[in-house]
């Protein structure tokens, strides 16, 4: 009978402690207030995964909650600050089709540029996203000429230009040593910086433990492991008609 009673009493417990644990998890029908304080108490202890849950459910129960405009763009910044700017640009994007009003939008587009910016770590690797956050500041410029982050967003224009121009020379040196001389030639003039004097440009320092393996742009260190064989696609390659 003993027995028997610690029996149900460990599963009494199991369930009790089951049913606590799920307890957050099937969490419903809470006030607007309930979800927005979760929401930021796990943004503030960095669980952003928690975080987007209590957006999910405030979004969900309280589709008209004045909370909700405040409590995307917490979420859009909570992201860019983790360094998931793709994150960061779908809260942004939500928050502009749902509740931005005309300056609202102008902070919202704003920090669209900025998270494309930052989301290039080595600018020297990726001319698309280069390029892609090019075309958003030539937008902003476009829809928001007197803006008060226009400085902001020049300087963020400059470094994108000059990290264009090195991986631009980093490219023809690369075509240089492979003996393709018209690869180099395009590389070497496209889309010049005019107002920007070459010699002056600085280009960054890779650190040595990178520099080791990817080489310094100019060379590597296994460049003598390399054929040197002809590529099958390359335009120099071509015969002339």
């Amino acid at each position: 009978m003993k027995i028997l009673q610690g029996v149900i009493a460990v599963v009494a417990v199991i369930f009790l402690l089951g049913g606590c644990a799920g307890k957050e998890v099937n969490e419903y029908n809470k006030p607007a207030e309930y979800w927005y304080e979760k929401m930021v108490s796990s943004v503030a202890s960095g669980r952003l995964e928690k975080a987007d849950s209590y957006f999910s459910s405030l979004q969900s129960e309280h589709v008209s909650s004045p909370l909700l405009v405040e409590a995307t763009l917490i979420m859009a910044q909570a992201h860019m600050a983790s360094e998931e700017y793709l994150l960061s640009e779908h809260f942004l994007d939500e928050y502009n089709r749902r509740y931005a009003s005309p300056e609202g939008r102008e902070y919202a587009e704003f920090s669209k540029v900025k998270a494309k910016f930052l989301a290039l770590p080595n600018a020297g690797r990726d001319q698309g996203l280069i390029d892609d956050a090019l075309k958003g500041v030539d937008g902003f410029k476009t829809s928001y000429p007197y803006s008060a982050y226009m400085p902001l967003i020049n300087t963020m224009e400059t470094q994108l230009q000059l990290a264009k121009g090195v991986l631009n020379d980093n490219i023809a040196q690369l075509y240089t040593r492979l003996g393709k001389p018209k690869g180099a030639e395009y590389y070497s003039h496209i889309a010049p910086i005019g107002w920007v004097d070459p010699s002056a440009i600085v280009k960054p320092k890779i650190v040595w433990y990178k520099r080791l393996f990817e080489g310094d742009g100019t060379s590597s260190w296994y460049a003598f492991m390399i054929p040197k064989t002809r590529s099958v696609v390359s335009m120099d390659d071509r015969p002339s008609e």
